[in-house]
């Protein structure tokens, strides 16, 4: 039970570093406004996702599961941030930007989760 807390937090740590950085690169390439640090996240954790569950599958590495997926990419993936972000958007008056931030996060998060078992399944064949 040690091991897997320590990959859970290892995976959290390294996840949370990622996401403020990409926080960062995304205000610095996008500018403010809207939240694309948080949408850049979802989407890239939920193709992610996609890609770690079929290889850890594909190579009965379902020990690493702690580390990488409820770890990495659970420090790294922001939906509390998105909700945040959601009502922010709502409350400042924004309904339809927000609508359309909510619509895209989650169905484009869900598209690249698709996206990512069907890469890693090509190459799992």
């Amino acid at each position: 039970m040690t091991f897997t807390l320590v990959q859970v937090a290892l995976g959290g740590a390294i996840g949370a570093v990622l996401r403020y950085l990409t926080g960062v690169g995304a205000v610095r390439w996008l500018g403010i406004g809207f939240p694309w640090g948080t949408l850049i996240v979802n989407i890239a954790g939920s193709f992610s996702m996609g890609v770690i569950v079929v290889m850890l599958a594909h190579l009965s590495g379902n020990r690493f599961a702690p580390l990488l997926m409820t770890g990495l990419l659970g420090g790294f993936t922001t939906f509390s941030a998105f909700s945040l972000d959601a009502a922010t958007l709502y409350e400042r008056g924004d309904v339809g930007l927000a609508a359309g931030y909510v619509l895209a996060s989650v169905v484009l998060s869900i598209a690249a989760l698709f996206a990512g078992l069907l890469l890693a399944r090509s190459f799992a064949t």
